[in-house]
């Protein structure tokens, strides 16, 4: 009899554990609910954007002014930081030295003259007197080479007074073209030495460069860049983050590639007449992209990245699927899409974040949206 009650325990122990389950299997098979997500349709708008390399401002035409003479500075011309026309005078250096050894040139330069004319009469004279054999011919000879000998020191004496007016034009530094000069590097009494001290620099401001470095891959593009220049081409961005108001073009592509770092230089030309942009400046030069153009762009924000690969969801009626998209340039709040979407698409811009490829979705505010708006309405 016990045995009888003790059956039927265990059969009714197993009938419930059954029971339960198979009540638990069922809802672990059950469809999880729709994801609620926002929608936006994609569209095409008008993408402008621009590779950015880093540059300096140059000068097109920089000189260091040095002394080609010795001496000490005895005037000085000009006012710093001044835009200078080509052949103003800028420094003086004693001319006294100068003025004498041109004086000394000159008195040369009539002595031998004079020493040529007599030595031209008595070429003259000894001939004639040769013709009535009334001197000899060894006469004749010795005043012929004396006469040549005066031309030689003729030519000797304007030679030196060639270099001595070179010397005394020396004395006096002029500016070799119109620029701006900067900051005097010596002072009144100051003694300079030939092709060492420095005096100053002048430069030029209007047009002006800037130097950029460029991948060794990218030179082709330059090279078409320099033969085809459009105003939105070449912007160049301050140091402050403004965009300066003139349009450059390619003024120079350097000669050859360095072999180190497979690069290459290039120069862009900027109009430059209000002197806004100065020697020696850092900016970013702006080079329109070639892919600019009406272009795909979603938001930002409904993008996400894999293992480095980026992927979207797009609404397929009540299914998400995922889609690998190739991205291009950031523009404000939105990201151009080069591949793998096209307009008319309908992308998931919020919710996505626990979604899988093929999962269930329905449209609407999701949690954390529809939280966020109630508690703003509060």
């Amino acid at each position: 009899m016990k045995n009888k009650y003790t059956y039927c325990i265990a059969a009714l122990t197993l009938l419930l554990w059954t029971a339960c389950k198979s009540k638990s299997d069922q809802k672990q098979n059950a469809a999880p609910p729709p994801t609620p997500v926002s929608v936006a349709e994609v569209k095409t708008a008008d993408a402008l954007y621009y590779d950015k390399y880093q540059g300096q401002v140059i000068a097109l035409n920089s000189v260091e002014l040095r002394s080609q003479v010795a001496g000490f500075i005895t005037g000085i011309f000009f006012k710093e930081g001044e835009v200078v026309t080509k052949g103003t005078p800028l420094y003086e250096i004693d001319r006294r030295k100068y003025v004498a050894a041109y004086e000394q040139a000159r008195a040369n330069v009539a002595s031998a003259n004079a020493n040529l004319t007599k030595a031209q009469k008595d070429v003259d004279r000894y001939n004639m007197l040769l013709k009535s054999d009334a001197v000899a011919r060894q006469t004749v000879d010795q005043a012929t080479a004396a006469y040549e000998t005066s031309k030689s020191q003729v030519q000797v004496a304007k030679a030196g007074l060639a270099s001595a007016a070179t010397d005394l034009s020396y004395a006096t530094i002029k500016a070799p073209f119109t620029g701006r000069i900067g900051i005097s590097q010596v002072k009144l009494g100051a003694q300079v030495t030939p092709g060492t001290t420095l005096l100053n620099t002048i430069s030029t401001g209007n047009p002006i460069g800037v130097d950029v470095v460029i991948n060794e891959q990218d030179i082709n593009r330059f090279y078409k860049l320099q033969n085809r220049s459009t105003d939105t081409t070449f912007r160049l961005q301050m140091a402050d983050g403004t965009i300066y108001n003139k349009t450059g073009k390619v003024f120079a592509i350097d000669r050859g590639i360095n072999n180190q770092t497979g690069s290459i230089k290039v120069r862009i030309q900027f109009s430059n007449e209000k002197d806004v942009l100065k020697d020696g400046m850092s900016c970013v030069l702006q080079v329109l992209n070639d892919d600019s153009g009406n272009r795909i762009q979603i938001p930002y924000k409904a993008v996400t990245e894999q293992m480095g690969e980026f992927f979207v969801f797009v609404s397929k009626d009540t299914i998400a699927e995922q889609r690998k998209v190739k991205l291009g340039p950031r523009i404000q709040g939105n990201i151009v899409v080069m591949d793998g979407l096209k307009a008319g698409d309908k992308i998931i811009t919020e919710g996505f974040q626990r979604l899988r490829d093929g999962g269930k979705i329905t449209l609407g505010a999701p949690p954390a949206a529809a939280d966020s708006k109630k508690g703003a309405a509060k």
